[in-house]
């Protein structure tokens, strides 16, 4: 059985979370590849919403084994007190259900401060979360982060907590100005934490090739989206890691082999959090009107920030980007119900820009100053559609609405999601 992958088509938060658990209840193992805490996932189940950050969708089926994957960067305060949450809400949270790989890195208060340090201090801010991301993956690329695997041993992973500090808090004062962390304080924090934690690193590889040599089924689960991808992303406001495809590779040690489905989630509208180019953003009425006021779990503002999403009209430019960056084999579109009433839509089909037109981005995703969207206007469709169970329960302007996006980027849609909770998904094909 190959590894399935559900990625983020666009700047995420598309649903990645509630599709995954739509589909996750026969899979062994269900695996975040990338990311930290700065990631939010929400899914809706028997009347329960569950908020997840670092723990794999999964978590919320009995079934599968979840797996923090190597090319995470894990906060443990945060990880232990989503564990919290969980049990209190009736889900399991032992070290038979959760596996951490030896090879994730920690991310520590050094990483937050840093992070918020540095922010304050551009010129032209990035919008990062104050999560600690970037800081973390930087550490790791300058080869003196902290693994997972050193809270296999409380004590030594204690004294690396608190060398790290100390080298931390010269750059914090030297630099930013800012006041010193507590090395010793923070060390005896980790102390706990490994104590806590170390039973819950297991060799991951091991896991899920087994898994996949006998045959069951592993869904690998990405965070953010595609566009916000280090390397391919519209850079610099992009997130530190490697969002698509080959995250999915690298942040769980599988070959390309292994590789089944490419899920891609995306949005039936464009939404991001934080700056940086947004060609199709509305901010008037029309991005009010599909953003919410937040009154509802699913209103656009962020799980993890709390900020009101940036919203506007679907963007097909950059989602055949993503399909082609991705090799991306069906996409699911969620949230069609929120353009019921919407009459026209909008959907972004070329850039104009030196006095010509691209179907395709000219110089990359990082290179979006400069162009204006070209729309074409769909009619849209009135009433309620969230009780639609089938594609012909839908409205003929929904459907054709849907038949678009496959048309414009030549792959098949196989769900199609019209409200939030699990039940109101609809097979497409």
């Amino acid at each position: 059985m190959p590894m399935h992958v559900i990625l983020g088509a666009q700047w995420g938060d598309e649903g990645k979370g509630r599709i995954l658990d739509a589909i996750a209840s026969e899979a062994a193992i269900v695996a975040r590849y990338s990311g930290g805490d700065n990631a939010g996932h929400t899914v809706t189940a028997d009347g329960k919403i569950f908020r997840l950050h670092l723990i794999p969708s999964g978590i919320v089926h009995p079934r599968p084994v979840c797996v923090l994957g190597s090319g995470m960067v894990i906060n443990p305060q945060r990880l232990l007190a989503e564990m919290e949450q969980l049990r209190s809400q009736g889900v399991a949270c032992d070290p038979e259900r959760i596996k951490i790989s030896p090879a994730a890195h920690l991310l520590t208060p050094m990483h937050i401060a840093l992070d918020k340090a540095e922010e304050a201090s551009r010129a032209k801010r990035i919008g990062t979360t104050g999560c600690g991301i970037g800081p973390a993956y930087a550490e790791k690329s300058y080869r003196r982060g902290i693994r997972a695997e050193a809270m296999a041993q409380p004590e030594e992973c204690a004294d690396k907590i608190k060398a790290h500090i100390l080298r931390g808090n010269e750059m914090l004062e030297k630099l930013y100005g800012c006041p010193p962390l507590s090395a010793d304080a923070i060390a005896a924090e980790f102390y706990r934490y490994a104590q806590i934690l170390g039973p819950y690193v297991a060799d991951t590889l091991w896991l899920v090739d087994e898994a996949l040599r006998n045959g069951k089924t592993v869904l690998a689960e990405g965070a953010q989206g595609a566009l916000l991808d280090l390397d391919q992303g519209t850079y610099p406001f992009v997130t530190s890691s490697s969002t698509g495809v080959a995250g999915a590779l690298g942040g769980l040690g599988v070959g390309a082999r292994s590789l089944g489905r490419i899920i891609g989630v995306v949005k039936a509208f464009q939404t991001r959090v934080g700056e940086g180019p947004f060609p199709t953003e509305e901010t008037g009425d029309i991005g009010n009107r599909l953003r919410g006021d937040g009154s509802l779990p699913w209103d656009e503002f962020g799980t993890t920030t709390h900020r009101p999403r940036r919203c506007g009209w679907l963007d097909l430019v950059l989602l055949r980007y993503s399909t082609r960056l991705n090799g991306i084999t069906e996409f699911v579109v969620t949230k069609l119900d929120i353009l019921s009433g919407l009459n026209p839509i909008r959907v972004c089909n070329a850039y104009r820009g030196s006095g010509r037109d691209y179907r395709d981005l000219p110089m990359g995703a990082s290179r979006l100053d400069g162009f204006e969207a070209v729309y074409e206007d769909l009619p849209g469709w009135e009433g309620d559609i969230r009780q639609a169970r089938t594609r012909k329960e839908l409205p003929g302007a929904a459907r054709k609405y849907v038949e678009k996006i496959e048309r414009e980027t030549d792959v098949p849609v196989s769900l199609v999601s019209v409200g939030s909770n699990r039940e109101e998904i609809i097979p497409w094909n």
